[in-house]
């Protein structure tokens, strides 16, 4: 698929089968993630595949957005002591971080596989609950698999501002 047709394409999908996501193709999203740019090149965001019924449980447990997925993919911002930041609070991870699911979520429609970004910023029972390190912080979380025949994909996919509501030339 080309890039123009992959970005038009990329839909949320809030209803999954139970079709298992294949291995070869969760490989090719996750490589995808580890060459997305960072501040840097620090690459300080940590990617953790949710797949294992126990894992499922614990997402669900704190986490109301995985609609049936059968693999979610949790993104991290993992901030070391290269992590760039503007000397305060901002850390170059959150943005990292995003970058990276980004790459994940369209080569996953470049493949075939239904993705949705669900936001779990600030989601402390999630780092309770998986065990995370301290020094990483929930972002957004990827379920990934199939479209269920029930979805019949989002009624506001095409509805966008105008270019000329979001762009401004200077």
């Amino acid at each position: 698929m080309n890039f123009e047709d992959v970005i038009r394409k990329r839909s949320s999908t809030r209803r999954f089968s139970d079709r298992p996501l294949e291995q070869e193709k969760l490989d090719k999203i996750l490589e995808a993630g580890r060459l997305a740019p960072t501040a840097k090149n620090v690459q300080d965001f940590k990617v953790f595949v949710i797949t294992s019924d126990e894992a499922i449980k614990k997402l669900d447990s704190a986490h109301p957005c995985r609609y049936g997925a059968p693999t979610s993919l949790l993104v991290c911002a993992a901030e070391n002591e290269d992590s760039f930041s503007d000397g305060g609070e901002k850390k170059s991870g959150v943005i990292d971080a995003c970058i990276a699911a980004t790459h994940m979520m369209l080569e996953a429609t470049n493949i075939g596989v239904d993705n949705i970004w669900t936001w779990a910023y600030g989601n402390e029972k999630l780092a309770e609950v998986l065990e995370l390190p301290k020094n990483l912080e929930p972002i957004c979380i990827l379920p990934l698999g199939y479209r269920s025949e029930e979805d019949h994909g989002s009624r506001m996919h095409g509805v966008r501002k105008r270019i000329e509501e979001l762009v401004e030339y200077l």
